[in-house]
């Protein structure tokens, strides 16, 4: 009998070991609003790392996260590094591509609670007296996230942060 549980124990261990496998290589997680604002006054709030207090859901997970801003003071070149508790963790951004009001492109390292290095992307597209932002994030997915990625839904998990930080973001450029 403990026979036969130990082989069914192996059999469902390699099937989700096969099934994660055949997932796909890379992630993308991606939310869009649609802010009654123009892209000129949107853009330099997610261009500027000082700026991201006012609007990012991830700056109010530690109020005493220390922050460090390196680089150009905003656009290409911008650094912004953190490190605060548990929920925070700790990593480091820099804008490596800014188009004016249209497009920002952020190299994403995480350090705790796991290592990570994702692209962030914002793009802006004016739609008559609004603009549409979109704010994705993407990544090679290796075999461990994978298998992660099996009992995880990074969708809804990120997902939700963007559309709290998207809708922050609406709030912000109304003042």
């Amino acid at each position: 009998m403990l026979k036969k549980i130990v082989l069914v124990i192996l059999a469902l261990i390699a099937i989700v070991l096969i099934y994660a496998a055949t997932r796909p290589d890379t992630f993308r997680v991606e939310r869009t609003a649609r802010i009654p604002a123009p892209a000129e006054k949107i853009f330099p709030l997610i261009d500027d790392f000082h700026r991201w207090g006012a609007w990012s859901p991830y700056e109010k997970l530690d109020p005493d996260m220390k922050r460090t801003f390196g680089g150009t003071p905003a656009g290409k070149g911008a650094t912004y590094a953190w490190e605060g508790n548990s929920k925070a963790g700790a990593g480091h951004m820099e804008i490596t591509e800014s188009t004016p009001s249209s497009r920002i492109a952020i190299k994403l390292d995480f350090i705790k609670p796991f290592e990570g290095h994702n692209v962030a992307e914002f793009t802006l597209q004016p739609q008559g007296d609004a603009t549409q932002v979109t704010w994705a994030m993407s990544d090679p997915s290796p075999y461990v996230a994978k298998v992660m990625g099996i009992f995880c839904n990074l969708d809804q998990m990120i997902g939700k942060d963007f559309d709290a930080g998207l809708a922050n973001l609406k709030t912000a450029t109304e003042k």
